[in-house]
Parts: structure tokens; sequence; C-alpha cells
């Protein structure tokens, strides 16, 4: 019977949803109980969670891949305006990771922020619907429009303890850089409706068909690209992040990082695929793609390993992991697209478990700084196994779902033309889970000779004021079942036989060019040829183990550091200098983060641009 309900029905009530429960609350919030709006709010995403996994099942089953359909009185008769809501297994999957997401927050802000009313909860279920309403959407403007209310509540949440000065600037930085890198994109999809008169992706994607790719073409994908890629968090696009991670509330940051972040990348290779994938030469994605991919995994990487906040240290992690996912998804072709898509999943699960861990650190500790809370948690029993587990998950430890997107993800870029890309993969993944093995050992068994707490002038300690009135004495169900919960779905993920030939067709219907046009002006079309599903392979078994095994040695290594042979005076000023650079870089400063977006800019064009001026 539920199967039944039509994709009209679906589409928008997944949208809509939400935003009708976030006004209830809003409206009766402060006249009912607090568990009632906890309760309520929970309901609601829940509810969500299942019309996003009935539309994920409807198409998924649906032998084209695509269920278009149009809302507002426009239809596909009048292309160049309208509301089209577009579902295949890709959208629809990422809607059901972001609906999960959100109820896994919210039950875990049952006994958090005790000062929460109910605009925090109407605020994460505003949330929800942009995210929901921006995978869906099938035109560029309407796109813009879900970013923005995503963008605009990501904000206020960021900054929602407004009594802190380092709250207030956080938000500060994110919602300026953030909305300058969506007003370029915005300036990109002027630029697009005034050459094409289109709007719609489909339509837009037919009036592009067949012209050459010169200096509109190429302005217009930099342009409307831009403001995914600083979504995204994208190097030179990134620096929002870490600042607005280390502030916002932990059920945020697990939205920011399980989902919103790779929304980013959703919208660069939805709109590169069925927009632009035709129009620029291929090779020249492709190339892009990497080189953005590779700078962003290697950065994001260092700076991961020398943080000592626990957030900030999960943010670079997250945004080391995006390069990564950058260079699968950047292969354009179904194996490295499956592979990315799992290792996403597989990725959200365990870095959302990972900042529950955090924030549960902070609720009982006081703290987030791994050096002052060296051997506060002897006596804790759960959670640090529970973060061990997501450290070595990080770093790829069969079978976790995110190993296997890992592995799936190496071979994809190695055959695409880049044999040396699973050794980046397992490098990146090794550093970033060594950070969490490194902080779980410290904290929690005390391992490590105690370190000097003014390891640099420039380090980001982790001084934070707890998230409930008094610290914690033990971590209740509420905090704790969410974490295990997720823990156990990147577990899941990994484990399941059907799963990597689930995401290998979602993958398939994602690059279905033709599926999707046809699907958006109601015309039929071949379904698209399957591919092959990449499971599990002795070489991706042997190189997550590797990346694990790498992840434990390095976590040693900087625990008793002081214990093995240092480097030459020499090689120790290059080093700090290096590391100083790095650190300077990411000097908290709008304008200068602002200067980088430029910069990135300039070089999204000049990867994509200077190769067509060349031939």
């Amino acid at each position: 019977m539920a199967l039944s309900v039509p994709v009209a029905v679906l589409a928008p009530l997944a949208i809509g949803a939400p935003i009708l429960g976030a006004c209830l609350l809003l409206t009766v919030g402060r006249r009912v109980p607090r568990r009632l709006v906890d309760g309520t709010a929970v309901a609601v995403a829940a509810l969500v969670l299942a019309l996003d996994v009935l539309l994920l099942v409807r198409s998924a089953g649906d032998p084209a891949g695509h269920l278009a359909t149009w809302i507002g009185g426009w239809g596909p008769g009048s292309p160049a305006l309208g509301i089209a809501l577009v579902a295949d297994p890709f959208a629809a999957g990422a809607a059901v990771i972001a609906a999960a997401l959100t109820v896994a927050a919210l039950v875990y802000t049952w006994h958090y922020l005790d000062s929460a009313e109910a605009h925090f909860h109407a605020l994460l279920l505003l949330f929800l619907a942009g995210m929901t309403g921006f995978v869906l959407s099938g035109d560029l403007f309407d796109m813009f429009v879900f970013f923005e209310l995503m963008g605009a509540v990501a904000y206020a949440l960021t900054g929602f303890r407004v009594e802190e000065p380092t709250s207030v600037q956080g938000a500060l930085a994110f919602g300026v850089v953030n909305s300058f890198g969506a007003y370029v994109t915005l300036t990109g999809i002027g630029v697009l409706y005034a050459q094409t008169g289109q709007l719609g992706l489909a339509p837009l994607a037919v009036a592009l068909q067949g012209r050459p790719p010169g200096a509109v073409v190429v302005g217009g994908f930099v342009l409307v690209v831009t403001g995914f890629c600083v979504k995204a968090a994208l190097v030179p696009f990134h620096f929002w992040l870490d600042d607005a991670h280390a502030v916002a509330p932990t059920p945020v940051c697990v939205l920011f990082s399980g989902i919103m972040v790779e929304l980013g990348l959703y919208g660069v290779f939805r709109v590169t695929t069925v927009v632009f994938g035709p129009v620029l030469p291929h090779a020249d994605l492709q190339r892009t793609f990497l080189v953005l991919g590779t700078l962003t995994a290697l950065l994001g990487a260092v700076l991961c390993f020398l943080q000592r906040h626990l957030k900030r240290l999960l943010a670079y992690s997250t945004i080391a992991h995006v390069g990564l996912f950058t260079i699968a998804f950047g292969t354009l072709d179904p194996a490295g697209t499956a592979g990315a898509a799992l290792y996403v999943a597989g990725h959200a699960a365990t870095k959302s478990a990972l900042f529950l861990v955090a924030g549960s650190i902070l609720d009982r500790y006081g703290s987030v700084d791994e050096i002052d809370l060296h051997g506060a948690g002897r006596r804790a029993r759960v959670l640090p196994w529970l973060m061990l587990l997501g450290g070595f998950a990080l770093a790829g430890l069969p079978p976790f779902g995110s190993g296997l997107g890992k592995a799936v993800s190496e071979e994809a870029v190695a055959e695409a033309g880049a044999p040396w890309a699973p050794a980046l993969f397992v490098l990146v993944s090794a550093v970033t889970g060594a950070a969490v093995l490194r902080a779980a050992c410290r904290i929690y068994f005390g391992l490590g000779s105690r370190p000097d707490k003014d390891t640099a002038p420039l380090d980001t300690k982790g001084s934070e004021e707890a998230e409930v009135k008094g610290l914690l004495k033990r971590v209740p169900a509420t905090m704790l079942g969410p974490l295990v919960v997720l823990l156990a779905g990147g577990l899941v993920l990994g484990v399941l036989p059907g799963v990597p030939q689930a995401f290998a067709e979602a993958a398939d219907h994602f690059l279905d060019r033709a599926g999707y046009l046809a699907s958006a002006f109601g015309t039929a079309a071949a379904p698209a040829a399957p591919s092959p599903a990449s499971g599990w392979t002795t070489s991706g078994v042997v190189l997550g183990l590797v990346s694990s095994a790498l992840a434990a040695l390095l976590a040693l290594a900087a625990l008793y550091r002081d214990r093995l042979p240092g480097p030459s005076a020499v090689g120790r000023r290059i080093g700090d200098a290096v590391v100083a650079r790095l650190r300077g870089l990411h000097s908290g400063h709008i304008g200068d983060y602002i200067t980088w977006l430029l910069v990135g800019v300039a070089l999204l064009g000049a990867l994509v641009g200077l190769p067509l001026l060349a031939g």
C-alpha cells in the first residue's frame, strides 16, 4: 500500500513535512514541555526518513531509474520555468542519509543543550528540508534556493550559542564565505540563463549540447560550481570549515560533516554529469577533479594530524576525505562513482559517530583538548572502544563500509589512469585514522608521555564550554544510543552482500544523462546498461589492513615521539616553518578567506579553460 504512493506526493512531502514541523514547533514550542518538543521533532524527522526510503525503493525499482514530478502548475511542456523534482537512487539515497543523521542528532539532543528551546529543533528540521530539496531539485535556480535555505539555517545553527564570541565569529566566517560562494553561483546561473533562456538542468543540457566549449560555457561551469565547491570545502575553498565545526553544537557537526559537505560534491557532479559533461572535454574535467581532490586530501590530512582540538581534528579529517571522494567521483565513470558513494555513506556513519564521541567528551570532562585531557577518561568503559573502532573505520579497516568504499574507489581510480592513487588513499586514510587513535589512547588510556600543553603558539586549544548544565557523571543512553547505531550502520554497509550491487546500479543511473533528460521531459528512455559491481577484493582488503596498521603505528609514534630519534636541526627548522605557514594561512580573517575563494575560482578556470585555449 505504501509503495503505491505516487512520487508526486512523496517528493514534495519529504520537503514540506519538515518545514511544517518547524512552523508547528515555533508556534507552540514554548507552551509545551521540552520532552514533547523533542518527541515531535524526532517524529517529523523519522517521517521524512520513511518518505525518503520509499522514494529510494521506488526509484531503484523503476526500470529507467529516474522519477520526475513537476509542482507549482508547471510541467515538461514549459521547461524554462517551474519546479522540477527528479529522484534517482543517488539523490534519494543522499536524502535518506540526511534524514537518518537528523534523527540521530535529534535523539542525541534529548539530554543536550538544556537551554535549547524549540527553535533549535525547528532549525534542524529546516536544515533537513533544505538538504532534501537540494538533492531532489531538477532546476539550477531551485537548487540555489534550497542551497541558500540550507546555508542560512546552517549559519544560525553554527552561532547558536550567541553569548560566546567564538561562536559568533565562526558563524560569521561561515556565513560570509559561503554566501559569497553562493552569489558567485547565482552569477553563473544568470550567465547561463541569459545565453540559453533555461534554468532546468535537462533543458539547459539540451540548449548547451553541440555548442563549442567557449568562454561562456567554461565561465558558466566555473561560476556555478564555485558555490558548491565552497560547501564541499575543497581546497582552497575550505577555510571556513574548521572554524564552524569548532564552535557549532555537536548535533550540528554531525550534519555538517556527515552530509552537508558531501552535498556540495553532489551539486558539483550532478551539474557536471547532466549539463556540462558532453560539452567540456572529459579529460580536462577528470584532471581538474584529480588536482583539486589531491590537494584537498593532502592538506586536510596534514592539518588533521596537527590538531589537539578534537572537533577541529575531525573537521580537517572531513576535508581530507572529501578530497578522496572528489578523486573517485572525478573519474566520471560508474566504478569510481559507486566507490565514492559507498565511501561517502560509510564516512557519514563513522564521522558522525566520532563527533558524538567528541560531544560526549566535552559534556563529560568539560574540554575537547586532547592534551589537557591526557588520562582523564581512564575509568570510562564503553566510549574508549567506540572511539578506537571509529578511528580504525576512518582508516579503512575491513569490513567497515568506509573500508569498502575506499577499496572500490582505489581500484576504480587506478584503472582510470592514476596508478599512484591507491598509495594516496592509504596514506590519507592512515593519517586521519591515526589522529583519532592517538587522541583516544591519550584521553582514555593515558598512553604516551604527558606532552607540553603549549606545543605551538598558533595551536588551537580545545577549551570550550560544556553543552549541558554541569558536567555529566555518565553518558545517558540517548547520547550513547545514536553513536552505537551509527557505528553499527557503518559496519553493516561493509558486510551486507547486496550493498555493492545497489551502489553500482545507483551510479549507473546517476551517470545516465539520457535517462535523466527523458524523465525530466516526460518521455521514455532505455534503461542504463548495468555495470559490474565491485565489492571486497584481495587487494582492497590488504590495502585496508595496511592503512589500519599504518594508522596504529603513526598514532604510537606520535604518543612516544620523545623516545624516537628526532630530525636534524635543519629538518626541524624546515618542518616548523612549514607547519607555521600552514597554520598561518588559516588565520580566521574573513578577508583572507574571500581572497582564497577568488584564488580558487581562478584555479578552476585555469584547470578547465587553459587546456581548451592551448588546444
